[in-house]
């Protein structure tokens, strides 16, 4: 499963991470506007196959904090950050933007983009676009489409409350969330056809109602409503088919067709960190472990900073009894987010299956129910008898729907009292509750496994046999070898006779259009042709320049610099660094044995 994927060191070279926007508007509360611009370049980039972007998730832990670029990049494990700001004033915005290279912390690229708000989708579009074809020219070759934005709407005032909804959503509390609802309600009001905003609506309502924090039936049925709207207006976005997860997934335990959808997701965009980890989610509650792991890889690659990635992959390594390894993911899952109760919980389930005590007796403070876990505790390892009276309190826990952990059903199946247990979880299972989900690997029910009935409880309808490779995206166009072998010498030819690269900001796109061919072909024939990148590629013609003129009597008493300029070099640590990589030698001692 999953080998479509590159791993982290095969595309590290062609990736990037987009730090949040700096706000720079007179108003401080305009961070939504300049914390979605950041967002949605981000989603621009993952649009374009084999270049790994780094999540909103990572990319904003670093939002407000004074941390060198380079000490970032290394974190994340990119080759490049894209830093800037966003200047919002009397109805025009100024963006300006620099991309870096983490390598030695030069500026790649760097713009300043005046516009009016209006424009602010084409605005986008052309950051990304520039972005994309700056790492192509540096780092090889990619794919890139002729847009990677798409105008959402064509009200600049329904996309100012949608930005303010999804920033609110995206402080995951109740009040929050509530405004955010409010935000959606207002942009939807300006733009009926405003299908991000029903999708937002849809993911709000479906918080507020799987957290308690209203009535679920109401809850849900609100979703419904926004998503029933939304898939009028548009299906071509991942949040489409990862929309069914909840209802397939957690509503009605339909594994093939939450298997389905997820997969939709993921063919959209293979990097949707959502879908990875519902797919996670789907491929452990089956003890498909292996499957389980290569897709919270994946997450982790570009989401490296997730306590709930951390705590997923945790928890893989809990279902299989590692529990020693499962603890260092969820000590990191808590240091990113020590709020994270869930992954608090389940280090105290492994510190109870090492006999941790002293550990085990520091965390109970923390814990929702302290009590239980120290009878669990005391169960596992102490064979500690269960009070009698505990069956009568616990004859209708399945209807405690804020339960994080099923306690007393792990009590009991590690007591004498199995047959209660097996009877529980019967409950459990025909209530169809979210938190026993994984009880086919779950640890704690394993003494229940010794039942015959237990494999019978409920019947999955996804099997191994049902798992297909995702498919892969086509990375390269395709030409016949006599086309790729004309067009180079086209190519050739063009730079030799019009030495378009003595021009020092030639860019990939501009010697696209002298030569009448798509920029993307031009970079595979490049790529594919001379195993260089397109920078490396024209500075091999500017040398060989650079190498005829110093050796030419009109030019002898110019300086080395002087002739790099001259011979289309636009910096002297670029044509140093080069000269010296190609040559073996440092221009001075190469001019020094010529002359």
């Amino acid at each position: 499963m999953a080998e479509n994927y590159k791993s982290n060191s095969e595309i590290s070279s062609k990736s990037i991470a987009v730090l949040p926007f700096v706000n720079m508007s007179p108003d401080p509360e305009n961070d939504y506007f300049s914390d979605g611009i950041t967002e949605e370049i981000i989603n621009a980039l993952t649009k374009i196959n084999n270049i790994k972007v780094i999540t909103r998730t990572s990319a904003f832990s670093f939002k407000g904090k004074n941390i060198d670029i380079r000490d970032i990049g290394n974190q994340l494990n990119v080759s490049t950050v894209l830093e800037g700001s966003v200047r919002k004033y009397n109805g025009k915005v100024r963006i300006t933007a620099q991309l870096i290279n983490i390598n030695d912390g030069s500026h790649l690229w760097s713009h300043s983009f005046d516009r009016n708000l209006e424009d602010i989708f084409k605005v986008q579009d052309e950051i990304s676009l520039l972005i994309a074809d700056k790492i192509r020219e540096n780092f090889g070759h990619l794919e890139i489409q002729d847009h990677l934005v798409k105008e959402s709407t064509q009200s600049f005032t329904a996309y100012e409350y949608f930005l303010k909804g999804r920033f609110n959503q995206l402080k995951w509390d109740a009040p929050s969330i509530k405004q955010a609802i409010e935000y959606y309600n207002s942009a939807i009001e300006i733009d009926p056809n405003f299908a991000r905003a029903y999708y937002g609506n849809m993911q709000s309502f479906g918080l507020l109602a799987a957290w308690g924090y209203m009535d679920q039936d109401e809850g849900f049925q609100k979703a419904i409503l926004n998503f029933q709207k939304a898939k009028e207006i548009d299906t071509q976005l991942p949040e489409y088919y990862l929309s069914f997860v909840g209802k397939y997934f957690w509503g009605e335990w339909n594994f093939k067709a939450t298997y389905e959808q997820t997969k939709e997701a993921l063919e959209i965009n293979p990097n949707y960190s959502d879908a990875l980890e519902a797919m996670t989610e789907l491929f452990i509650s089956h003890g498909f472990f292996e499957e389980a792991t290569k897709y919270v890889k994946i997450a982790l690659e570009t989401d490296p900073l997730s306590a709930n990635h951390n705590y997923t992959f945790a928890n893989i390594n809990y279902k299989q009894k590692k529990y020693s390894e499962a603890i260092v993911l969820l000590n990191k899952a808590i240091q990113i987010n020590p709020d994270l109760i869930l992954a608090k919980e389940l280090k105290a389930m492994c510190l109870i299956r090492l006999k941790e005590k002293v550990d085990f007796e520091k965390l109970l403070d923390e814990l929702t129910q302290p009590n239980l876990f120290k009878l669990l505790y005391e169960v596992i390892n102490n064979n500690k008898e269960i009070d009698k009276n505990l069956l009568n309190d616990w004859e209708n826990v399945v209807e405690n729907k804020n339960q994080l952990i099923p306690l007393e059903l792990y009590i009991l199946a590690n007591s004498n009292y199995k047959n209660e247990a097996i009877s529980l979880l019967k409950k459990y299972i025909h209530a169809k509750r979210g938190q026993i989900m994984n009880y086919r690997v779950e640890p704690f029910l394993e003494p229940l496994r010794e039942y015959e009935e237990f494999d019978s409880l409920y019947k999955s309808n996804l099997n191994y046999e049902d798992i297909s490779e995702l498919k892969e995206k086509e990375t390269t166009s395709k030409f016949s070898h006599d086309e790729i072998t004309n067009l180079k010498n086209e190519l050739i030819n063009y730079l030799e006779e019009e030495k378009p690269f003595l021009n020092p900001h030639l860019a990939l796109n501009e010697l696209a259009s002298l030569i009448n061919i798509h920029p993307n072909k031009l970079s595979f024939i490049i790529n594919e042709q001379t195993g260089k990148n397109f920078n490396e590629f024209i500075n091999s013609f500017r040398l060989k320049h650079f190498k005829k003129i110093a050796s030419e009597e009109e030019f002898k008493n110019m300086t080395i610099l002087g002739l790099a300029y001259e011979s289309g070099f636009n910096s002297k640590s670029v044509f140093h660094t080069y000269f010296k990589k190609a040559e073996g030698i440092t221009p001075s001692n190469w001019i020094k044995s010529l002359r």
